[in-house]
Formats: structure tokens, C-alpha cells, sequence
């Protein structure tokens, strides 16, 4: 479920009677007064439009994680805590695999313009701040490397090349609820093309239960699956604007005798599909090439 609305009318009485006001997480009330989830990461998300109905100044995500990294500090020891860092550079290392924070969490964050504490509930260290820029003009640079390796790749060969193909496959998945990521159409001889597209490696069983059927109503050749993949990305600022970006993750994953498989772009990422064994590798690789032990 998604939240329509919250009526913070019974935490302004309490808190007015001075009391210390304790709200569940990651469950709501339907218009039919049902109960219902938010689905994962619903306790942040509950907690940020709380925040925000109440015009609290920011909202603290205490928890044993101390704040946002370079790097997982589990797969990189030289990984550094970030200060701070905007809200789309982390809604693209939330989307791209850094467990800290849901997506959707940030993205509430963002269309309230309140600050997001991340910090730890077992030290006095000061976390990192999400937040909105406040430079005009924010530095081009890589503030983050994000991974994931919950990745798996399904590709339907000799699929003929005539409109509404597309639509045919990716509609039944929609309706499924199946999260497609990826999405590459190659060329190929005789006006057939192969499609080859992306999902969570825990949709992959489901993705092609779908699509297996429609092979034959669309006249391709077969379906194939890959559940041994992952992704490692890239975020920072003015990467579509600034040459090297990607040439330097390029020369960095081949030094390191990484394949890349799929490559997929936005205007502050950049995200390579390699084989899941090597993802860490991957890691390693990139935060080395752009120096993110280096102090800001």
C-alpha cells in the first residue's frame, strides 16, 4: 500500500499532554478501516511523513548503521562516511542496491524538503545528513559507489521486429507487480531483434512464467534466464555533462579482468551487469580508481 494521507491529530494531543508519543511502523489504515503494510522499508516511510505533517525540523533514522558510505564498508574496509549528501544522489544509491534507506523514503524526503539524519543509535558519531544541494552549481564528482547482487537477466531471442511487441511483453509483467529494470533491444539479421531485460533475482522465477508463454504468441525464437548477475554503480554529480566518467569505470572494471555485460545511464549514474562472484571485486575496483578514501 502507499499512504494517501496521515491525520497526526492524536500525536498533537499527546504530545501537548506531554507525553512521549511511540507510533508503529510499516502498517496503515484502508478508507474501509482495514489494516494494511507499506511494504519493505515502510518504517522509514513512516516515520518521514510523520515528520513531515508534524513540520518537524528533520527526521533521525537511528539504527546500527552509523550513515551513508563511499562504499559498504563490509565488501571495502577503506570505505569513508559521507558528511552529507543530496537527496538524488541518494535516491540513486538507494534504487542501485545501498540498503540504507528506501527509495521511497527518500523520495517522501525529498518532495517534503526534510532533512534525513542517518546515524547510529550505539555511538555519538554524527551520521550523515540528506539534503537538499545548496550550491548552485553542486562539484562534479563520484560521492558513492552502490552494488547489488540481486540481479538476474532474461532475454527472449529472435523476437520480430514489429510494434506492439514490446507492450505485449512488458504489460502482463506490470500487472504481475514484476519491477523490470534493464531494458536492451539488439538488432539482429532478417528483421528479428532480441530483447534483454533486467529484474530482481527473486522475480526472476515469476518473470519468466510470463514471458515463457508468450514466445510462441509472438513468434520468437526462445526465452533464456541468468539469475548469477549483479550491478555495480557509479553516482555522483554532472556525469552526463562531464567527459571521463565512464571511460574511467570502463578501464577500471577491465584492469580488474571484470566483463561487463549490460550498461544502463542516468544523468547522475552510471550502472554496469557483471557476473554476480565478481560484484565485490567490482567494488573494490572503482573505489580505488576514483579515490573515495581520499577526504573531501
Amino acid at each position: 500500500a502507499r499512504i494517501r494521507n496521515v491525520d497526526p491529530s492524536r500525536v498533537h494531543r499527546e504530545l501537548r499532554a506531554g507525553q512521549i508519543v511511540i507510533v508503529a511502523g510499516f502498517q496503515g489504515v484502508t478508507e474501509d478501516a482495514d489494516v494494511t503494510t507499506l511494504g519493505r522499508g515502510a518504517s522509514d516511510i513512516t516515520g518521514i511523513a510523520l515528520a513531515a505533517v508534524l513540520g518537524a525540523e528533520r527526521f533521525e533514522k537511528l539504527s546500527d548503521v552509523d550513515g551513508v558510505y563511499t562504499a559498504d564498508p563490509r565488501v571495502e574496509p577503506r570505505a569513508r562516511k559521507l558528511k552529507d549528501i543530496g537527496y538524488e544522489e541518494m535516491l540513486e544509491l538507494a534504487s542501485q542496491g545501498t540498503g540504507v534507506l528506501n527509495p521511497r523514503a527518500v523520495e517522501l524526503g525529498q518532495i517534503y524538503n526534510l532533512p534525513i539524519l542517518v546515524a547510529s543509535s550505539f555511538t555519538e558519531s554524527p551520521g550523515t545528513l540528506i539534503h537538499a544541494e545548496t550550491t548552485m552549481e553542486p562539484m562534479n564528482k563520484v560521492r558513492a559507489i552502490a552494488h547489488d547482487l540481486n540481479v538476474a537477466k532474461i532475454t527472449l531471442r529472435g523476437v520480430p521486429d514489429r510494434p506492439g511487441i514490446a507492450s505485449t511483453i512488458f504489460e502482463p509483467l506490470a500487472e504481475a507487480a514484476v519491477s523490470v529494470d534493464t531494458i536492451v533491444q539488439n538488432a539482429s539479421s532478417e528483421n528479428l531483434t532480441d530483447l534483454t531485460f533486467t529484474v530482481a533475482t527473486t522475480d526472476a522465477r515469476r518473470a519468466m512464467e510470463i514471458v515463457g508463454p508468450l514466445v510462441a504468441e509472438i513468434g520468437a525464437q526462445d526465452a533464456v534466464a541468468d539469475d548469477s548477475l549483479g550491478k555495480v554503480s557509479i553516482v555522483g554529480t554532472g556525469m552526463q555533462n562531464t567527459p571521463g566518467y565512464a571511460s574511467r569505470m570502463f578501464r577500471a572494471l577491465f584492469d580488474a579482468d571484470i566483463n561487463i555485460l549490460l550498461i544502463t545511464t542516468s544523468e547522475i549514474r552510471i550502472t554496469c551487469i557483471i557476473e554476480a562472484a565478481r560484484v565485490r571485486d567490482a567494488v573494490r575496483a572503482l573505489h580505488a580508481a576514483f579515490e573515495l578514501d581520499h577526504e573531501e
